[in-house]
């Protein structure tokens, strides 16, 4: 067996060993406390990402070469900045200049110029912040990772791309043996170290791929859309009321479920539902490229279905108020 296929292995047990080991210690330990932004009540460690990271790291020692390398150093180097962040805080400008200067380098080395460069970066940026945005349920962020990266995977094995699937697999490993105590009720949460990277990974996967023709650049927004078309939304709406959208809020689609009155672990696994199904309509995309237009229509009418129903619920608990 190559050496790559056992990459996501040793991902997963690093993951799990670091987090078993850092909850066994116990001691100094940075804490979530509830806020304004919160769906959780009592204080819960934030360690998460430190386990996933430390997984990808350990799987990257077999899996680097020439493409994936620059895209590992940038998400470690985000990695390092969100656990400052994470333990001290850092200023906003100071945690999105790492992103700019993170998400140009890597577009830089992978070839990306021009307004592709420009184009690229924004996206990169948002995808990074806008996974940050969506870690805020148990298990939601984890099983996006896990989902996500494990259909690239799958994807880019069945693309020809071996390095590029054994990367995306290590990376939906870390993510399950998160998961195993991040599921509802959660033991850990990820963090700003998880969160932060892995939107940028998902992002500079994704357009690393595309470059590549391992899949066309629609498939890795259709895998992650949960969490784009909840983001985006959220905070377009946000901006068009004028409200400050870098501000802690609990107005995301998935907040408001739970605010409802669902538990997390009904939230978690709906979400995964979800998941599963954008995932399979990314495969339908490339198998039937000839139904793009049908299946795209499909995608926009179930985000409509699924928002229009939580807006009426939502509105519906306030008047009772």
């Amino acid at each position: 067996m190559p050496i790559e296929w056992v990459m996501p292995l040793v991902a997963f047990l690093t993951c799990w060993l670091l987090l078993a080991w850092l909850l066994r210690r116990g001691k100094g330990l940075p804490m979530d406390h509830p806020n304004a932004r919160s769906l959780h009540e009592t204080p819960t460690p934030r360690i998460g990402g430190l386990g996933i990271m430390a997984g990808i790291g350990v799987a990257s020692i077999g899996l680097a070469d020439g493409t994936l390398l620059p895209v590992m150093l940038a998400a470690f180097a985000l990695a390092a900045v969100s656990v400052l962040d994470d333990v001290r805080g850092l200023p906003v400008r100071v945690r999105f200049l790492a992103h700019f200067v993170a998400a140009v380098g890597c577009l830089l080395v992978l070839g990306v110029t021009g307004w592709a460069l420009l184009a690229g970066t924004l996206a990169v940026v948002w995808m990074t912040n806008l996974y940050n945005f969506m870690d805020g349920a148990d298990g939601l962020a984890g099983g996006m990772a896990a989902i996500g990266f494990g259909a690239l995977a799958l994807a880019a094995w069945l693309g020809g791309a071996p390095g590029l699937a054994a990367f995306c697999a290590a990376i939906a490993a870390a993510a399950l043996a998160f998961l195993r105590l991040n599921f509802p009720p959660a033991r850990v949460f990820m963090g700003d170290a998880g969160s932060i990277p892995l939107g940028f990974l998902a992002a500079t996967l994704g357009i690393l791929g595309a470059q590549q023709n391992v899949w066309p650049w629609l498939f890795p927004l259709l895998v992650f859309s949960p969490f784009i078309v909840d983001a985006s939304v959220t905070l377009g709406r946000r901006g068009l009321r004028g409200e400050k959208v870098w501000r802690a809020h609990r107005s995301h689609y998935y907040q408001r479920v739970v605010l409802l009155g669902a538990s997390h672990r009904q939230l978690t696994i709906a979400a995964y539902a979800l998941m599963l199904a954008m995932a399979a309509l990314a495969f339908a995309q490339l198998i039937l490229p000839q139904h793009v237009a049908w299946l795209l229509a499909l995608w926009a009418v179930t985000y409509l279905l699924i928002f229009l129903t939580i807006d009426r619920h939502w509105r519906q608990s306030r008047n009772e108020l």
